[in-house]
């Protein structure tokens, strides 16, 4: 007689995943209770309005992967994001929406190099150092976008130029087969997809990951941590613009102080996705796990009629307890999770002029 198979060896395996990868456990919960709660969660237009979130908090996200992925931090994203916001508003009647959305982009491509410039001039090698002197820079972008606008409010329904970009970005969608995709959220993946091929199939991308995980032993291996330093910001920098961009697409308004909420958001959406808050380890589809959870928290919270003040408390709960989790990984030493392994100088990919 045929012995059946058992179901010991997959569910083990299940078990063990979800231990290892505790954010799934947290989606998985809150759309389970939700869904008995209130059924409206599981419906085809809130599943399409959680798709639409996929916006400003996600894009700054991804480019804060690589920054605390090399073992430092970006307050800055706040006030790139205001800057940004602000010149490429009032800029789509005086040279156009196309050309506006490209000063925009280069904007913050160049606050995040100067951002690496000052840390590296500065000497700057520690995530602390990185933080005050990016907090600084936040404040010199907003102070920036205060002076350029006088402290107005540009509403893009004002503008007599066209603006079918930004309505694209906003209410666009692009139909597949069985339903229609926002066109924010065909940016979000596009975007995701290129920072994952730079994360794990080029030089830079690993160098990144090296760097954080320990900068002097990068450096013996030939690792040119200066120019990851640069590299990991103009990224930061360059994301925060897209960010910008999708946002004030989406809200019709530009403000000198519209960024500012999103900085505490994009730290806690990449320390939930598991990247480690000291370097070394993490990724930009985990990332994008992370910023899922917020995102489904906020829907949850909204549709079951909880105050704003309330959801504070659970980002904040859910912050205590990411970093809770990430310090028991890193005493338990979990080496099966590193990404990558120890640099040698054998590895001539990552060895320059080998």
């Amino acid at each position: 007689m045929r012995r059946q198979p058992s179901l010991r060896a997959p569910t083990r395996l299940i078990g063990r995943f979800l231990a290892r990868n505790p954010i799934f456990v947290g989606i998985l919960g809150l759309v389970v209770v939700t869904t008995i709660v209130e059924p409206q969660f599981a419906t085809a237009g809130n599943f399409h309005n959680i798709i639409r979130q996929f916006g400003t908090l996600i894009f700054v996200s991804l480019g804060m992967t690589f920054v605390i992925m090399a073992g430092f931090l970006d307050l800055s994203v706040g006030g790139i994001i205001s800057l940004v916001a602000v010149v490429t508003a009032t800029q789509i009647d005086a040279i156009g929406q196309g050309p506006a959305i490209a000063l925009g982009l280069l904007i913050g491509l160049a606050c995040g190099v100067l951002n690496s410039t000052l840390i590296l001039k500065a000497g700057a090698t520690t995530q602390a150092e990185s933080l005050f002197i990016t907090f600084g820079m936040s404040l010199v972008y907003g102070a920036a976008a205060l002076i350029f606008t006088q402290g107005g409010t540009t509403y893009l329904s004002y503008s007599v130029s066209s603006i079918s970009i930004f309505d694209a970005i906003n209410s666009g969608s692009i139909p597949l087969v069985f339903f229609s995709v926002p066109v924010s959220f065909v940016l979000f993946v596009v975007c995701a997809a290129l920072l994952l091929v730079v994360e794990r199939r080029t030089y830079m991308g690993r160098a990144v990951l090296l760097t954080g995980a320990n900068k002097t032993a990068s450096r013996l291996a030939g690792v040119r941590v200066d120019r990851s330093i640069v590299m990991i910001y103009a990224v930061s920098g360059l994301m925060s613009a897209v960010a910008s961009i999708v946002l004030i697409s989406q809200v019709t308004l530009a403000s000198p102080v519209i960024g500012q909420p999103y900085l505490l958001q994009a730290i806690l959406a990449v320390v939930v996705g598991g990247t480690a808050l000291v370097g070394g380890r993490g990724s930009v589809l985990w990332t994008a796990f992370g910023a899922l959870l917020l995102i489904l928290l906020n829907n949850c919270l909204d549709l079951l009629g909880v105050s704003t003040y309330i959801e504070f408390m659970f980002r904040g709960a859910i912050l205590i307890l990411a970093i809770w989790l990430d310090s028991r990984r890193a005493e338990g030493g979990a080496a099966r999770m590193a990404p990558v392994e120890a640099p040698t100088i054998a590895e001539h990919d990552l060895v320059e002029g080998a």
